[in-house]
């Protein structure tokens, strides 16, 4: 048994979170998540208050655990959703592409723990000295948006930097990678792309089938140039939109458009041709769909029967 104290600061078995996946992470797959141990992530995405406040209360029925929701703060709804988790009282706000400080006073005051992605040493010590409960350090090995620095090399410096569990996220997707991120400092971890093939998340079969098909270079990075890079698997989609980065003859406006509705076409409609499916660099170590519960379970046998029998290699 992995017990570590963001079990006891957020009320659940076992260390690991499910990462707040734009269009995926629903009450369906969170609950199933939370059932099994973790604590599972609604996304609240670019959706309005209405649409999250359903969630919040289907979730509710489907678990009586501890779960979270993940505010993008780049949305247009941003400061609505915000006031949702407040009045809805979620045990646990999870925030991405961001500062969410403007946020945390009233989070705070409700009794919500914070929990930002971070992806730098800098935005850690930031949310830490605003009040965060603990920092996801995400490396840019992670699916959907990313930063540069690897988890490797992220995750031992932020937990250096504060005083707060941090759990790591990016490229983690079984016990060996849980085992080594516990040796890097972090306290727990947050996994994405393995919970695509969660038996209890609902996207579409192309998508878990590009996954299962996976290898190890099988993704790519584009939105650089428009300054918010976007880790995803390589399709026809991808391709067209690097061509198009490249091009001085294609405005920023452009490529904007282009990628608008990409990752809903990928998630609902399987679109093999205009979807993004965003996937991280582990993808290509992932064979299988199994449910959450057993996901989770699995990683941590794994990891637990590595940790002990490490003593081996030391002299």
């Amino acid at each position: 048994m992995i017990h570590t104290p963001v079990c006891d600061l957020f009320g659940i078995e076992y260390p690991i979170f499910q990462g707040g996946m734009a269009w995926i992470a629903d009450a369906n797959l969170a609950a199933a998540v939370s059932n099994g141990g973790g604590l599972g992530i609604i996304s609240a995405m670019n959706a309005g208050p209405d649409y999250l406040r359903e969630q919040i209360r289907r979730v509710r029925t489907l678990t009586a655990k501890p779960f979270g929701v993940n505010v993008m703060l780049m949305s247009p709804h941003a400061d609505e959703v915000a006031r949702v988790c407040a009045e809805e009282k979620v045990p646990v706000v999870t925030t991405g592409a961001g500062s969410p400080v403007k946020y945390m006073p009233m989070w705070r005051e409700a009794g919500v723990k914070v929990v930002p992605v971070v992806a730098s040493v800098a935005m850690a010590k930031r949310v830490a000295r605003a009040g965060a409960a603990a920092v996801i350090a995400e490396g840019g090995e992670s699916g959907g948006h990313v930063g540069e620095t690897t988890t490797l090399v992220l995750v031992p410096q932020v937990s250096q930097a504060v005083d707060i569990p941090v759990l790591a996220a990016g490229g983690i997707g079984d016990g060996r990678g849980l085992a080594a991120c516990l040796m890097l400092g972090a306290q727990g971890v947050q996994l994405g792309t393995r919970f695509l093939l969660a038996r209890e998340c609902a996207v579409h079969e192309n998508y878990k089938k590009l996954i299962l098909q996976a290898g190890d270079i099988a993704t790519t990075v584009t939105g650089r140039r428009l300054g918010h890079p976007v880790r995803s698997l390589k399709t026809s989609f991808t391709r067209r939109y690097a061509q198009a980065e490249r091009s001085a003859d294609i405005s920023d406006e452009e490529l904007e458009r282009m990628a608008v509705g990409a990752l809903r076409r990928a998630v609902q409609e399987g679109d093999m041709e205009n979807g993004c499916f965003m996937a991280g660099q582990i993808a290509g170590l992932l064979s299988r769909e199994q449910p959450a519960a057993e996901i989770i379970r699995e990683i941590f046998e794994e990891a637990g029967a590595l940790l002990k029998g490490a003593a081996r290699w030391v002299r």
